[in-house]
């Protein structure tokens, strides 16, 4: 493990591993870098990976308040430490966050986005309105549990006896450990309303991938990401779903960014 100091001081840790040109893996909500490890280590033998950990996850310090520019300066501190340029690779609302990179102007030469959680359908599920209050009241009390089931149920959409196998399994208390940046994702998400203006405004080459097998919301989504920025190429995975195996997923990243 390494780490880098933010423009606001905090520590950000990451895994580098590989050689050639630089890889920064960025996680979606209710994980840390372990959940890109697998894909990491099957980048390795074409990029250097720098697979970290958002603030507030796994070893890295959390200052307050949180703002979507402090993350943004997050990846920016590792893109100095990649050496001023990188890919950049995202999943769900991490996928989100690069797209917040790539709108400041940092320096991400390609970008591969996969499955970005934005509610493009006219009746889609979407979250309550006021879920950032109610995630912050849940957490600010201690009902790490209660935010949890909250995101899976009233944002993911799960069905309620759908998450109790989920309760009952051994990494339920590391899903309660990251609760608390529930609140981050959701202030990167907003309504989960396609930011438009936004993401016509990225002209970095990019590719913005789905699986086969995700929950339509996922695919529509990714389809109107791709639709709407300047330079895009759009890649549904064969029996995919939202956790790609990462031999499937990995030489569709080599291609892209090796090209």
């Amino acid at each position: 493990m390494r780490s880098v100091i933010s423009k606001d001081g905090t520590s950000i840790a990451f895994d580098k591993s590989g050689e050639g040109p630089a890889v920064i893996m960025i996680s979606g909500a209710l994980t840390s870098r372990s959940a890109n490890a697998p894909l990491a280590t099957a980048l390795e033998p074409h990029f250097t990976v720098f697979n970290y950990d958002r603030r507030g996850r796994g070893d890295n310090g959390d200052t307050a308040p949180y703002s979507v520019e402090r993350e943004v300066e997050d990846i920016e501190a590792l893109i100095d430490e990649a050496g001023g340029s990188v890919f950049v690779f995202g999943i769900s609302s991490g996928a989100a966050l690069a797209l917040e990179a790539a709108a400041h102007g940092l320096k991400i030469t390609k970008l591969a986005l996969y499955e970005l959680p934005f509610i493009v359908d006219p009746n889609g599920l979407r979250p309550p309105a006021d879920h950032i209050t109610q995630f912050t009241e849940m957490i600010s009390s201690g009902r790490r549990e209660d935010a949890v089931k909250f995101f899976m149920t009233k944002v993911v959409g799960m069905p309620a006896e759908a998450v109790a196998p989920i309760r009952d399994a051994s990494a339920w208390p590391a899903l309660e450990g990251l609760a608390h940046t529930l609140v981050y994702d959701a202030i990167i998400m907003g309504d989960y309303s396609l930011p438009t203006e936004k993401i016509a405004s990225i002209k970095v080459p990019t590719i913005v991938i789905d699986g086969e097998k995700s929950d339509v919301r996922l695919r529509h989504a990714a389809q109107a990401v791709a639709g709407t920025l300047s330079n895009a190429q759009h890649r549904t995975l064969k029996g995919q779903t939202h956790n790609a195996a990462p031999d499937v997923l990995a030489p569709v990243l080599v291609e892209f960014f090796s090209t």
